[in-house]
């Protein structure tokens, strides 16, 4: 029986080394991801703001980024793990693969990223960005004042939701030899322990990994949106044409 195998591997698998082993394989899952996207987000708020630019000079490079941004959001990534792997290969030997696993989800988190701020600036009302023109403030100190103070409540809950993603996606990069927790369940089992008890442990790391991440940006959505609610109730009283209301002392 599959339980018997499990209690009889326990006391052989459960030991110290092993347990360094798979929190090394984590502390690479999380380092994939967290620099990755970080990475990505850096690069995809300059694609953000390259494509909310309005000049003919920058039309090609406009041309450039969306074409960019739209092929990397539709190839699958374990599609692109192994270009990048074969590309970079190609030139030099000599780089690890955790290296090309990085590149990879730079080039996939960049896209989504540029997508999810892009879609954050432009919830901003258009008057605001009419307002700011209107004070002759140049493109990049309007993103900067006045879009980005109010767009990163939209961005951020998205942002957080595709972290935890792809720290489930990055088990694809077993796929080229990266030693990250999936990986390293493939190599407990090909020692002989129960498979049923090594996915066990890979299934609880994935979620000791993800629930405190996803956990802060359902935080952040709620702290956000009430943030939101307190300032369009401060425009209905305060804004012009508001219905003002009286102090207590002074009814009736």
């Amino acid at each position: 029986m599959w339980w018997d195998r499990i209690l009889a591997d326990a006391p052989q698998f459960f030991t110290y080394y092993n347990a360094i082993f798979v929190l090394q394989a984590m502390g690479t899952t999380l380092a994939l991801t967290v620099t990755g996207c970080s990475i990505g987000f850096i690069f995809g708020f300059l694609i953000a703001g390259i494509r909310s630019t309005h000049g003919r000079l920058l039309l090609p490079l406009r041309l450039l980024v969306t074409t960019y941004v739209e092929i990397f959001r539709r190839i699958p990534f374990l599609v692109i793990l192994f270009i990048v792997m074969f590309g970079v290969q190609a030139i030099s030997q000599g780089i690890s693969l955790f290296v090309i696993a990085l590149i990879s989800i730079c080039l996939v988190s960049t896209a989504f990223m540029s997508e999810i701020i892009r879609a954050g600036m432009e919830s901003v009302p258009r008057a605001q960005r009419e307002a700011a023109e209107a004070m002759n403030f140049g493109f990049w100190r309007t993103l900067l004042s006045v879009i980005l103070p109010q767009a990163w409540k939209v961005i951020l809950p998205p942002g957080f939701a595709f972290m935890v993603m792809f720290i489930k996606d990055t088990a694809l990069a077993s796929q080229m030899g990266v030693v990250e927790l999936t990986f390293t369940g493939k190599m407990f089992v090909g020692r002989g322990f129960s498979p049923f008890l090594v996915y066990a442990v890979v299934l609880a790391g994935y979620f000791v990994m993800s629930y405190p991440l996803s956990r802060l940006g359902a935080y952040l959505e709620k702290r956000l949106a009430t943030s939101r609610s307190r300032e369009s109730l401060e425009r209905v009283w305060t804004g012009p044409g508001s219905v003002q209301r009286e102090p207590v002392g002074e009814q009736g």
